[in-house]
């Protein structure tokens, strides 16, 4: 073969590999840039991640928020959970006399409050602990505050209506009328519901929706008819995530079943290995003031029905036209919009709750605010479970990528990019499990103590800014109360004045606190240790109890509460 010849051999067995090289100059300016590509995609993939929802001061609002204070307080319960599962046994127990109306229907209090949190880390079942507590006080000594309360599960409409019947004749016998239809229903493994739901033939599921609208349980059976007129139930349930993603199908989404509970995540905060009970005087004085929040909001129910409007007032009716839309607007996916379709009779109902603890007929604009940030909690929440889920089977290799990353961001106090997690931790190397996946995982177990915060664009303008990971303040310990804003766990030498809660010590006092609502005088009520064991009656509404301080200045103008748009997180 002469040299000609050779040559052009050669110049044909280099043809792709030129032709590769000047596509990735023009493509990166430089055939050296060319690794960096693959680095952007996966940055993008990992900017997909939703972390868990984050509670606000605004949801612990009042009565509500000192129960779930006081429930959290040196215990391993979320407070969310614990408000949660109060103000749904609140719902239950104040009958269908106060009412909020929608158009031409009258919305009573009632909560179907469904707690999501993973098998033995979310605290399901000691989240309404306290809350059983306060109850069995007030039975003791005013039951007739109190309606039933039924945790032995679900089955029927039968079995349902069979709790707060209206009476039936079987041969004979005559069998008398539930007057009373107040129900809380604790549902701990709400799983059997879904599961019951699935059958042929079974009724439950209409029957709970029809209850959620107060309509009455008429089951169509031949013989033994028993009926419920005017039912007002309540519900307290509980279930995993994964048990939620395999038993709830199309039909429960589509038919209006799943969007009448207020969904939340919820899983321990903490590790607590001696939790303590809530003292004795700090239960009277809690289970004091339900008892006169119910006195107000039963009124002479069951004698009365729907006797009493709630109304908003001109500030509360301004922040609901800026939240309206917001509410009303779909969501990213059909599967998002069809979950949160109830978003604004839900913010009604809890409004009027907020606004009954205080035991007044008129919502306030703290009333709203406080249920506005139970909603975007709830959006927070289906956003989050409905996201990708963890692969259970490949859990080994995706701990031993989150160690080493854990290990990586302990060395950058000021954190890292998914970008940097890629190409520094890992070198670029191609990993087991995808690196999205981890980092979803430690943003999603608080105590792993990794968390992500999303800033904007350098550049100021429009557009998604860059998402840094880090080890949060309290990842060295156990005692933080993570993603709880405001909410965060004292230290074991903390000094009772910096605790902003209810305090535990003999003989500390107590005051209402600053949270004031807007434009109100604040009248500071010091009261002992002993004059916590009788109720107070709020002149002006407060949020909740505070310890005396050094005197904090309000500020002007008092509280303002800004325009809230419920679908951006």
């Amino acid at each position: 073969m002469s040299a000609r010849d050779e040559l052009k051999d050669l110049e044909r067995r280099a043809a792709p590999a030129t032709l590769r090289a000047t596509k990735e100059a023009r493509q990166h300016g430089s055939t050296t840039a060319r690794n960096r590509a693959p680095t952007r995609a996966l940055d993008e993939d990992v900017d997909a991640n939703i972390a868990p929802p984050k509670a606000t001061d605004e949801m612990f609002y009042g009565l509500v928020g000192d129960v779930a204070r006081a429930a959290a307080h040196r215990t391993e319960v979320n407070p969310v959970a614990a408000a949660a599962g109060f103000m749904s046994f609140l719902g239950a127990m104040v009958g269908r006399d106060a009412h909020y109306a929608i158009g031409n229907a009258w919305h009573h209090p009632r909560l179907f409050t469904l707690h999501i949190g993973r098998s033995s880390r979310g605290g399901k079942g000691e989240a309404l602990n306290l809350t059983r507590r306060i109850a069995r006080a007030i039975a003791q000594d005013l039951p007739a505050l109190l309606g039933q309360t039924h945790s032995g599960g679900l089955s029927s409409r039968e079995g349902l209506a069979m709790l707060i019947h209206d009476g039936w004749t079987q041969g004979r016998e005559t069998i008398e009328p539930i007057h009373d239809k107040r129900l809380w229903v604790i549902e701990g493994e709400f799983a059997n519901v879904l599961a019951q739901a699935k059958r042929d033939g079974n009724t439950l599921s209409a029957a709970l929706r029809e209850i959620w609208d107060g309509a009455d349980i008429k089951p169509a059976t031949k013989t033994s008819r028993v009926w419920a007129s005017s039912p007002h139930i309540g519900m307290a349930c509980a279930i995993t995530p994964s048990e939620l993603h395999s038993l709830i199908h199309a039909r429960e989404l589509s038919n209006g079943f799943a969007n009448r509970f207020l969904m939340f995540w919820a899983e321990r905060p903490c590790e607590v290995p001696f939790p303590q009970p809530t003292p004795a005087d700090v239960l009277a004085g809690l289970a004091a003031r339900t008892a006169d929040v119910l006195a107000f909001a039963k009124g002479d129910y069951p004698k009365d029905q729907d006797t009493r409007t709630v109304l908003m007032s001109h500030d509360a009716k301004r922040l609901w036209e800026r939240a309206y839309k917001g509410l009303k607007r779909p969501m990213e996916s059909e599967l998002l919009t069809g979950l949160l379709e109830r978003r604004p009779p839900y913010a009604a109902r809890l409004a009027m709750l907020f606004a009954l603890c205080d035991q007044v007929l008129v919502i306030e604009e703290w009333h709203l605010a406080a249920a506005l940030a139970w909603v975007r909690y709830w959006e927070g929440s289906v956003r989050y479970v409905f996201a990708n889920q963890a692969n259970e089977a490949r859990a080994m290799e995706r701990e031993g990528m989150a160690a080493r990353i854990v290990e990586f961001l302990a060395g950058r106090p000021e954190g890292a990019t998914a970008w940097d997690i890629h190409d520094v931790c890992f070198a670029k190397k191609k990993t087991p499990i995808p690196v999205p996946e981890v980092l979803h995982m430690l943003i999603s177990e608080p105590l792993r103590g990794v968390e992500m915060e999303e800033r904007p664009r350098v550049d100021g303008r429009a557009g998604r800014g860059a998402k840094i990971y880090r080890l949060s303040k309290n990842s060295g310990g156990v005692s933080g109360v993570s993603g709880v804003r405001g909410m965060a766990r004292p230290p074991d030498d903390f000094e009772p004045s910096e605790f902003g809660g209810v305090s535990f010590s003999d003989g500390d006092i107590l005051e209402n606190s600053d949270l004031t609502p807007p434009n109100s005088d604040t009248e500071k009520t010091a009261v002992t240790r002993m004059d916590a064991l009788t109720p107070l009656t709020p002149l002006t509404p407060t949020r909740n109890l505070r310890i005396l301080g050094p005197e904090k200045a309000e500020p002007e103008g008092g509280q303002a509460y800004p325009d809230y748009p419920l679908t951006t997180l």
